[in-house]
């Protein structure tokens, strides 16, 4: 028996049973964070085997690191450079592996699995996102809420992870029931059906696609999403694992009966590294939506054309820094992480300043949502995400690499046909529903036949089922299969000459 995880369990659990969320989050919002920064650097550099080595690799001693501007000259950490170098014990606190108690698995480019331990008190921290949530959008503190797990279940980080802090926040006090049908459709459905009349309203979590998928079958099947007299429970909704358009919000509110865009849904971002590193708000979604109205804005803010999903962070739990465009961020886990750098694009922005832009721009969100109540309005910092570097594509929550679709088309015949170029890419049709887009480059002379695209597409399929254990368990079945554009060599749109070629479009 080990005492002093029993006593690091207690003690989490519970501050974070006794600590009102506003008392937290008005002290971290008062707290230094570059000093917790440096805080969790030289705990690390004393406890975790595998940074110490680190560290002397790179000639650096501990002791001479003691402001911010120190902080700033550590070398960034990667999957590559640390992760993948180490064994997952010397990862973790005192080279333990046994200091957690459960491992989350995400599957990268090859389907090869990354291991990601943490500890009961690891999850308090992401708790704390789904206190905000529940508490600041819907209300939950006092309403009957119904928490319907559709993340995909199992050793994948999410449907697990979001179980236990719904869970968490019953324990809390909110009055909250999580049920756990997982990714399976029918099950949602009976649950959503024969038990949400027993609450005021209901919470569906999941990835985007997906949950539109579940709400566009459940219209088609007679389930009516929207409040009535006789039905009075409302759908609230809560995302990860993607971008999405503010359009798209609407979209989906308008078929479950959303009144209070900026109140019925939210995106979590969240990575399987470090649970969830931030969460959209009622005043992030505001801005948002204005942001979509007024690209001009949007662009003067963001400096790029595409709106990027936009969350607030509590900057003591997660410590964001931005190099080149890229986001950094540290955190205390299973694995500690210093520096991290998960290969997301983005940038950060105090509150202050981000009010202050929008007053430029005639835009006051503060005194809009004081039309609704204010609740959800914090101080917090703002974080925008564009999302991975050009060589991946989210779909349903899954990362897919363009290495995946490669091994498709290098299957014998296929291979023949083709020049092993293509272009990746999720798109939506005209009713919004996802799909996965493969435009791919015909070797010369060959011809463009009907045959061919069907081959491809299931060869494609049969790789990334294969490679891809995201992909297999987390994308519905109906969704899985790639619609595959064929295209003459040097296509100008897809494969110009001359020009360096980009295998994933965003």
């Amino acid at each position: 028996m080990k005492v002093e995880k029993q006593h690091r369990a207690m003690t989490a659990f519970q501050e974070f049973l006794t600590t009102p969320l506003e008392r937290l989050l008005q002290q971290h919002i008062n707290t230094d964070t570059t000093e917790a920064a440096l805080t969790l650097f030289h705990d690390m550099a004393a406890t975790v085997p595998a940074y110490k080595d680190f560290l002397a690799n790179h000639a650096i001693n501990p002791d001479e690191y003691q402001s911010f501007e120190d902080f700033q000259r550590l070398p960034q950490l990667t999957k590559e450079n640390y992760l993948q170098r180490y064994p997952l014990a010397e990862l973790c606190r005192y080279g333990q592996l046994q200091t957690c108690d459960m491992i989350a698995v995400s599957s990268g480019s090859t389907g090869k699995a990354t291991f990601w331990p943490r500890f009961f008190a690891d999850e308090m921290q992401t708790a704390s996102r789904f206190e905000q949530v529940f508490h600041d959008s819907f209300y939950a503190d006092s309403k009957r809420t119904l928490a319907v797990i559709c993340f995909t279940l199992g050793t994948w980080v999410g449907g697990m992870y979001t179980t236990n802090c719904c869970r968490y926040l019953s324990s809390k006090g909110y009055p909250i029931t999580v049920v756990t049908p997982g990714n399976n459709k029918e099950e949602i459905f009976r649950v959503v059906q024969e038990l949400s009349s027993a609450f005021e309203q209901v919470v569906l979590l999941g990835y985007p696609p997906f949950l539109k998928d579940i709400i566009d079958t459940g219209i088609a099947r007679g389930i009516k999403w929207r409040p009535y007299e006789w039905q009075p429970y409302q759908i609230k909704l809560v995302m990860a694992g993607e971008v999405f358009s503010e359009e798209w919000r609407s979209l989906v509110g308008e078929r479950v009966g959303s009144q209070h865009p900026c109140y019925d849904s939210v995106s979590l971002y969240g990575t399987a590294d470090a649970g969830v590193l931030g969460n959209e708000t009622p005043l992030s979604i505001c801005i948002r939506r204005f942001l979509a109205e007024n690209p001009d804005a949007a662009h003067a803010l963001f400096g790029e054309s595409r709106l990027p999903t936009l969350v607030q962070y509590d900057p003591i739990s997660r410590f964001f820094e931005v190099i080149d465009g890229t986001l950094l961020f540290s955190g205390d886990n299973g694995i500690p992480l210093v520096r991290y750098n998960i290969l997301d694009t983005g940038g950060i922005m105090s509150y202050d300043a981000m009010l202050q832009f929008l007053a430029k721009w005639g835009f006051n969100p503060v005194a809009e949502l004081q039309k609704m109540g204010g609740r959800g309005v914090r101080a917090l910092p703002f974080v925008y995400i564009f999302g991975r570097s050009n060589f991946t594509v989210s779909y349903f929550g899954a990362n897919i690499y363009p290495e995946n679709v490669t091994v498709g088309l290098e299957q014998p015949n296929i291979r023949e046909w083709v020049t092993g170029k293509f272009v990746l890419q999720v798109q939506e049709d005209a009713d919004k529903n996802r799909f996965l887009s493969v435009v791919v480059e015909l070797a010369p002379g060959t011809e463009e036949s009907e045959e061919k695209k069907q081959a491809i597409a299931s060869s494609i399929l049969t790789q990334l089922k294969r490679l891809n254990s995201e992909f297999a368990n987390y994308v519905p079945p109906e969704y899985q299969t790639p619609q595959v554009t064929l295209a003459p060599t040097g296509d100008p749109e897809y494969f110009p000459v001359g020009v360096k070629h980009r295998y994933t479009r965003k």
